[in-house]
């Protein structure tokens, strides 16, 4: 395994895979959706963190993004069992390509 050299904010990488901040946030909020040591948690203060992917989160992200929009009940389902929050569901909802 290769040396983990940098990571990226939650920030950066929604916007590097075109997706709502939120919605990845909501996904890695539970550490057991991606596989162990792709996401990091990073002190920027005493009491203070921000989360944060490694490169191989990031594409593990995305592949299980493609997968859940595969189909629109597939997205559904997704949205339901990663988001609790109903603003975010229903923001991200209409993004599912056609």
């Amino acid at each position: 395994m290769a040396a983990i050299t940098h990571v990226c904010t939650i920030d950066h990488a929604a916007e590097m895979l075109g997706e709502d901040p939120e919605l990845l946030a909501a996904i890695v909020y539970n550490d057991d959706n991606l596989t162990y040591g792709n996401i990091v948690t990073v002190h920027t203060g005493r009491e203070e963190t921000i989360t944060a992917l490694t490169d191989d989160g990031i594409e593990e992200l995305k592949d299980m993004l493609i997968w859940a929009r595969a189909s629109e009940t597939e997205w559904n389902n997704f949205l339901m069992d990663f988001v609790a929050d109903p603003e975010i569901i229903e923001r991200v909802r209409e993004t599912r390509p056609r």
